[in-house]
């Protein structure tokens, strides 16, 4: 493992908000909700790792990152002679951890990765990589309160893994809570959907 965090390390020279601190971050939260949801971890642990290993290189590409993460992880797992049986489980999660695609995770280790990456979207990480993102597109305050109501606060009956859904409560309410506040402080029209 330490020689595969090595390898998805070189995909990220800048941070941002899905540097590599986004995917240590998914990675603890599968080492965590992992063993409740009855994965595997010889799948598990390996797709969090490399599910954004593309991101960095999606927008000069075009290719989307979950499919050129999955193709990556697989051509780097068979190389080093990871279990073959385990490889394609892995690309699956790959595969389906991205919101935005609606592609449905049909594994233990692909929901609870899907979970994951969701929950790093929401609490107190969610609203300081939301405001990270807004700059990285040079948008403003607006555009990430926005993000937060259409997005970030339907993320928690998404959940697909009991462990995650509780986490995903207590986020919420961290995310309702200042969602509110910034509204108010900044009296913006935005009606919640949550």
């Amino acid at each position: 493992m330490n020689d595969m965090l090595a390898y998805v390390e070189t995909f990220f020279r800048h941070s941002g908000s899905h540097g590599l601190d986004h995917t240590l971050r998914v990675t603890r939260l599968c080492e965590e909700i992992g063993p409740a949801g009855g994965a595997d971890m010889r799948v598990l642990i390996p797709a969090a790792l490399f599910h954004d290993v593309a991101r960095p290189m999606e927008k000069e590409t075009g290719i989307p990152h979950e499919q050129e993460g999955a193709r990556i992880a697989e051509e780097y797992l068979r190389s080093n002679g990871y279990d073959e049986n385990l490889i394609p489980s892995i690309v699956h999660a790959i595969r389906t951890h991205r919101y935005s695609t609606g592609a449905e995770p049909k594994t233990p280790e692909a929901k609870i990765l899907s979970d994951a990456d969701k929950l790093d979207a929401m609490g107190a990480v969610g609203i300081a990589r939301t405001f990270m993102q807004a700059g990285e597109h040079g948008d403003g305050i607006g555009d990430a309160v926005t993000h937060i109501y259409e997005k970030l606060l339907n993320l928690r009956v998404m959940m697909y893994t009991d462990a995650a859904a509780e986490i995903a409560g207590q986020r919420h309410a961290l995310l309702q809570q200042f969602a509110d506040a910034l509204k108010d402080e900044t009296e913006c029209s935005i009606s919640s959907s949550a």
